[in-house]
């Protein structure tokens, strides 16, 4: 009876042995092909990524953590009513007037590289965030600059244009794409694996408008902040 009884012990701590060897097996496999799909998606964001690098004189080094993106819409609409969103012609404004954004997304969710992360961009000026003093007419040091190509509403692009310049865009310019905003998620979360006081909710997600409200209106009424924020806030 007893060598039974020591028999049949032995033979369920072996299947109890084998069956998390299994479970590790499996967690430890899990775990490996959650890695590798990271990485795969972290190579191809980048090698999709189109670097149109202004000149240094556009920017200057960092020298803070960065804590906050800002998000911003650009057109060239002024000058091309019919056709505003050539990123070239972006960069030139750019280029010309010594300011500068990170990264530009166009209409097709195409992302493109103004200026690398290390380096301050010029793109926030005059702002504050209450109750935060360090912020105030200093947002590039701790920011990632964003620029939607976007045209918003006839009221919030009044201090550019008149109506009736306004009135003769195409519709299909006014306000963002959805592949806009998928590709602004996927950014988002590539810069925040990089910069951990980087948190993917709106203390840390903002609009110009929201830093400077006497002088900006964008990303404006017709960005959809809920739609943006979805996957990220819980």
């Amino acid at each position: 009876m007893f060598n039974l009884w020591k028999i049949s012990f032995v033979i369920v701590a072996l299947f109890f042995l084998v069956a998390c060897k299994q479970e590790v097996t499996k967690d430890t496999l899990e775990v490996a092909a959650k890695e590798e799909k990271v990485e795969s998606v972290e190579v191809n964001f980048e090698e999709k990524m189109i670097d149109m690098y202004l000149p240094e004189e556009n920017s200057e080094p960092r020298d803070s953590l960065v804590t906050h993106v800002m998000l911003h819409f650009s057109s060239n609409v002024i000058e091309k009513p019919e056709d505003p969103f050539q990123v070239e012609d972006i960069y030139k404004v750019f280029h010309d007037y010594g300011v500068s954004t990170h990264y530009v997304i166009d209409r097709t969710g195409e992302i493109y590289r103004f200026v690398s992360e290390d380096r301050n961009a010029y793109h926030a000026g005059e702002g504050k965030i209450e109750g935060v003093p360090k912020y105030e007419n200093n947002m590039n040091r701790y920011s990632i600059g964003i620029e939607l190509l976007a045209i918003g509403t006839k009221e919030e692009m009044m201090p550019m244009m008149s109506p009736e310049l306004y009135d003769t865009i195409s519709s299909k310019h006014i306000g963002y794409t959805d592949k806009q905003y998928d590709a602004l998620q996927d950014l988002l979360i590539d810069i925040s694996s990089r910069h951990h006081k980087l948190k993917l909710n709106r203390n840390h997600i903002i609009g110009h408008q929201e830093y400077a409200p006497e002088r900006k209106t964008d990303p404006g009424a017709l960005f959809d902040w809920e739609r943006l924020m979805s996957d990220f806030e819980n």
